[in-house]
């Protein structure tokens, strides 16, 4: 008999997580992550009329799961952000020395940069390395690039001059710094010598500054790159070594040329939203205490009419969990005692702008929300992954011992400082987790980020994880902790 005792918790816990999967259905998830990440909204760019649908959509979800409006006005909480948007018209080619050209394919030889500006010119190529210019180290020393057009490395580089980290090591400040030495474009590559070289991936508008409206800004990929220094005795591969080996810049003026043709629609403010949806508690003393569970709805859009990134994992699964859960307590019929916040929020891609401008906005007092849980990035992968769990040890804990229970999938494996959208919470010193699958980022920001790359089962899995997780939370089974920071 005291052993039946002692097992009933765990048998209780079983069971309701066997009756999750009745509730918490792969299929249906998956047929918001085909709709999320379908040309129709292509790429979700927070600010769009695509994110604006994917937008309506989330509120249309939110009301049939039966949760009240919760933002401003309905079910919208909005704010303005920096847009900008690459337009129909685009070309890019590469002029070579005898004459002949060779056209690229955007999508596949480049991408344009989220905050380039509009161009259309043709110049002759600089390489200039890392693209720096400071005191201790300056790519532009020796080299005029004064009516022509810069390649640089995208990235910093890996290693540091007697401890001097490196100020304008990322890409939009690499920008500025070529403008600001008269080049009229810029060509960002990846790392050659890296074991993958990173292909040209979809960005938006980030970091601070004015935007520069009349530049244009490309990744290009690594066999462009060395198209356009055919002729200079250098590959792309030579250069990058001979610099990160003598920790000296290396500039090459080419002989050939490039044609960039681009036109962009900016915006120093323009509107967008999160979607805010509230299922009131049914306790009267703890339903003045809320859960915040919420995803990123956008991602980083399309360019020029002719491709999109569709974000099927970032973050089209994360936001069709959170509308499922809200389903999954409809269905269930489920008496969770504390209210619960359900949030899809908008602009994670330029700097976490959505969940900032909520936890600087929070409709219910700041010390009344007891936890706030994060799903980003949760359908591709082999196992699952909590974060943030060393600063909320006692909200990850039930999460662990859920999945201890029940389909033994989370790794043990966590971090500290928040992470994502979970971030500005837990700098407000709300108990935030971040839930996540492992070596969930090999399509990350790629055109091929769609629906059938996802691990249908693991995805199904980390979801009801996470109601689970909700609904023991909701149920009062966890006492707001101190932030361990």
């Amino acid at each position: 008999m005291k052993k039946l005792y002692l097992l009933l918790p765990v048998l209780l816990v079983q069971t309701f997580f066997a009756q999750s999967i009745t509730l918490i259905k792969e299929e249906r998830l998956m047929k918001r992550v085909e709709f999320l990440a379908s040309p129709e909204l292509q790429g979700r760019l927070a600010g769009s009329e695509y994110y604006n649908a994917a937008a309506s959509y989330g509120a249309e979800e939110f009301e049939i799961a039966g949760l009240k409006p919760f933002g401003d006005e309905n079910y919208f909480q909005y704010l303005n952000i920096e847009y900008n948007q690459i337009l129909p018209g685009e070309e890019f080619s590469v002029i070579r020395a005898d004459g002949s050209e060779k056209k690229c394919e955007i999508g596949k030889d480049y991408i344009y940069r989220g905050f380039s500006g509009s161009g259309n010119t043709t110049a002759s190529v600089v390489f200039c390395g890392y693209g720096i210019s400071d005191s201790l180290y300056d790519d532009y020393k020796s080299v005029d690039v004064k009516g022509k057009v810069a390649m640089v490395f995208k990235y910093q580089p890996k290693w540091n001059i007697e401890k001097h980290g490196w100020q304008n090591g990322n890409p939009r400040e690499k920008a500025r710094v070529a403008f600001q030495h008269g080049a009229v474009g810029i060509l960002f590559v990846s790392f050659p010598n890296d074991e993958k070289p990173q292909l040209p991936i979809g960005s938006v508008i980030s970091g601070s500054g004015e935007q520069n409206l009349n530049f244009p800004e490309l990744h290009i990929d690594i066999p462009v790159a060395d198209e356009i220094l055919n002729g200079t005795g250098f590959s792309l591969k030579d250069l990058q070594t001979k610099i990160d080996s003598t920790k000296q810049p290396v500039t090459v003026s080419t002989k050939n040329k490039v044609t960039i043709k681009v036109k962009t629609d900016y915006a120093k403010e323009k509107q967008t939203m999160n979607v805010v949806g509230l299922l009131e508690g049914k306790d009267e003393k703890l339903k003045t205490e809320y859960i915040i569970i919420g995803a990123h709805l956008d991602h980083v859009g399309g360019q020029g009419g002719k491709v999109y990134f569709p974000g099927a994992n970032d973050n089209a699964s994360g936001s069709a969990a959170v509308m499922e859960i809200a389903q999954a307590f409809a269905e269930g019929k489920i008496e969770n005692k504390r209210s619960i916040i359900f949030v899809l929020f908008t602009c994670e891609e330029q700097g976490l702008y959505g969940a900032k401008y909520l936890a600087n906005h929070l409709p219910v007092k700041q010390e009344h929300v007891v936890a706030m849980m994060n799903m980003d990035c949760v359908g591709y992968g082999d196992s699952i992954q909590i974060g943030n769990g060393k600063s909320a040890p006692q909200l990850w804990q039930i999460a662990k011992q859920i999945d201890a229970n029940n389909d033994k999938m989370m790794i043990d494996a966590t971090w500290n400082g928040g992470g994502a959208d979970a971030s500005p919470f837990h700098e407000k010193g709300i108990p935030a987790i971040y839930f996540v699958t492992t070596n969930s980022y090999e399509h990350l920001h790629e055109l091929t980020d769609k629906p059938e790359t996802l691990n249908k089962a693991l995805y199904q899995q980390i979801t009801k994880l996470a109601f689970l997780t909700v609904k023991d939370i909701a149920e009062g089974k966890y006492k707001r902790e101190e932030v361990q920071k």
